[in-house]
């Protein structure tokens, strides 16, 4: 299946006021640049593109002209169930994530059974320049870290890793917020000594806390005692 039959079928779905909301949450996209199609129905053609002989065709065609075919792409990551497949072809399609939600919704099921594997390429990952068209890669390798080493395989020198990314860019400084403020809720004794020793820059220190009150898994004690933390 070419990309152009794919993009011929995503317009068959065009959903414009779709289009125009999408447009308004990633406006860092050109809003020509996206179709309009629901998540769903990428999802179910992604599954479908992946069970064919032909999908590397579609998969090594990058970059991408529209938002939709990049979801497609990350999807089809998703999908798959060999680990060293999915890391090839994670590491063709980083340098080409160009927003927030193309990243945050790459999420491969494979990962789950491979921490030990997977840990020296979020390592890697974290150490390219956010400054540079890697912007999305690092911001990927925070939520790899949120997403499996939260939890049984956690390691404080996560958090202090994390700590020592400096960026400008936004899109870096709400993931840095957003693992910390998660890190809050699940490895809190942890985490905190990091959030008042103020390691983090002031937007994303602030940030942090916002989102670590807004949490139900963090107790009010605990809110209360952050935001006499905020700078």
């Amino acid at each position: 299946m070419t990309e152009i039959e794919i993009t011929k079928q995503l317009f068959a779905w065009q959903d414009l006021e779709y289009r125009n909301f999408m447009a308004g949450l990633i406006p860092n996209i050109k809003q020509e640049n996206i179709i309009g199609v629901r998540t769903p129905l990428l999802r179910s053609l992604a599954k479908g593109i992946y069970k064919r002989k032909d999908a590397d065709d579609f998969l090594n065609k990058v970059p991408h002209k529209y938002f939709e075919l990049n979801q497609l792409h990350s999807f089809i990551i998703c999908e798959q169930k060999d680990f060293d497949k999915c890391i090839t072809l994670l590491e063709n399609f980083l340098p080409y994530i160009d927003n927030w939600a193309t990243c945050d919704q790459l999420l491969p099921k494979v990962f789950k059974k491979h921490h030990e594997k997977l840990l020296p390429h979020i390592q890697k990952w974290l150490k390219q320049n956010p400054q540079s068209n890697a912007t999305y890669t690092v911001r990927f390798a925070i939520g790899m870290l949120m997403q499996h080493f939260l939890d049984e395989d956690f390691d404080v020198q996560f958090l202090e890793q994390v700590s020592c990314i400096k960026s400008q860019e936004y899109y870096v400084n709400m993931m840095i917020a957003w693992y910390f403020a998660t890190a809050l809720a699940k490895q809190y004794n942890s985490t905190l000594p990091l959030i008042e020793q103020r390691c983090l820059e002031k937007w994303t220190h602030n940030k942090t806390i916002q989102k670590a009150i807004e949490s139900r898994r963090i107790t009010n004690d605990q809110k209360a005692y952050l935001k006499g933390l905020k700078i």
